[in-house]
């Protein structure tokens, strides 16, 4: 199993290292469901952790459709991860109905290269998130895809989870999350039959 936590900040990842995560998706403003972090963050991160460190690459709160300034205010994001030495990119971009924004997506996973991409919780917005991995799997670079089948807990979501694991196959690999904490993620594994979990208390708390 693969506990991957979100954190805010160095001192918040060096404790989940501590504590047993396999894996650091590295925000920053978790109250609006993470930004990219500043470049200092990224080069201590990335310098000084033992595990991988995944960037997250978004220019602003609020809605997941963003214009041609902001993509490449992401593609400045990706240039200073790779720089930093990072594990891997975190995007998610969305059509103004709520489709996967195929085209942006390909650019910044291409973009992104060699650099593995995690497509975020934006495909829960979807009215059909099994359609959203149909998409994806299509994009060269994506290679996870981070989820809550839909619904405000990986428990709420399970049924959704399983139909997302079922058509990505051995091609994507779904990353669970929502409300996913240490006391549960071997519950929610066993539920959903995900290896590879997500979330802020995963391995217990960070404050």
């Amino acid at each position: 199993m693969i506990k991957e936590v979100c954190v805010e900040s160095f001192e918040e990842a060096k404790l989940a290292e501590m504590l047993g995560a396999d894996r650091i998706e590295l925000c920053s403003d978790l109250a609006n469901d993470g930004l990219t972090p500043t470049i200092e963050q990224m080069r201590k991160a990335c310098s000084e952790l033992k595990i991988p460190v995944m960037v997250m690459a978004r220019p602003r709160a609020g809605n997941f459709v963003y214009s041609p300034n902001e993509v490449e205010r992401m593609k400045t994001a990706i240039d200073e991860a790779k720089g930093a030495g990072a594990a891997g990119i975190v995007i998610g971009l969305l059509t103004k109905d709520k489709q996967i924004d195929e085209k942006n997506t390909r650019i910044l996973a291409e973009y992104a290269q060699p650099l593995p991409v995690t497509f975020h919780k934006a495909i829960d917005e979807l009215d059909d998130p099994v359609e959203g991995v149909r998409v994806l799997k299509t994009i060269p670079g994506i290679k996870r895809i981070l989820t809550s089948g839909g619904k405000a807990t990986a428990v709420e979501g399970q049924e959704t989870i399983r139909k997302m694991m079922e058509e990505a196959a051995d091609r994507i690999t779904i990353l669970v999350a929502g409300k996913v904490l240490a006391s549960n993620v071997y519950e929610i594994s066993r539920l959903t039959g995900a290896s590879e979990l997500h979330g802020r208390r995963i391995v217990g708390e960070l404050k």
